[in-house]
């Protein structure tokens, strides 16, 4: 019965981030946008190419918001990975790090504890 939800739920899932692709598409051409203004408005000298890649960072800005319906489309994504690591019965972390427990950089101040006692 569990694998029978996490099916339906996924393919409800599937649906939704291919009726989303539009706007995801939309989001990142925004997003690209804001990342280029951002990036040579630092590298401009003039006043002129200051305000042109302004200008160019704001219609990113604008063009994002309107874009709004694609983060239904990013947490369709998200489930859908969610749901299939819990089909392959694996751990879901989203963290990058993992910690060693006896590694002693990691773990300065339990090694200090040790030693100063």
């Amino acid at each position: 019965m569990k694998k029978l939800l996490i099916l339906l739920v996924g393919v409800i899932a599937a649906i939704v981030a291919l009726c989303m692709t539009g706007p995801l598409i939309g989001l990142a051409f925004s997003a690209l946008l804001i990342y280029l203004g951002m990036h040579y408005y630092v590298k401009a000298k003039s006043v002129f190419t200051k305000v042109l890649w302004v200008v160019i960072g704001l219609i990113g800005v604008f063009s994002a918001i309107s874009n709004v319906p694609a983060l239904v489309g990013l947490a369709a994504l998200i489930l859908l990975y969610v749901l299939y690591k819990k089909w392959n019965n694996e751990e879901v972390s989203f963290s990058t790090l993992k910690v060693k427990e006896n590694d002693p950089f990691t773990n300065f101040e339990n090694e200090w504890a040790k030693l100063t006692k």
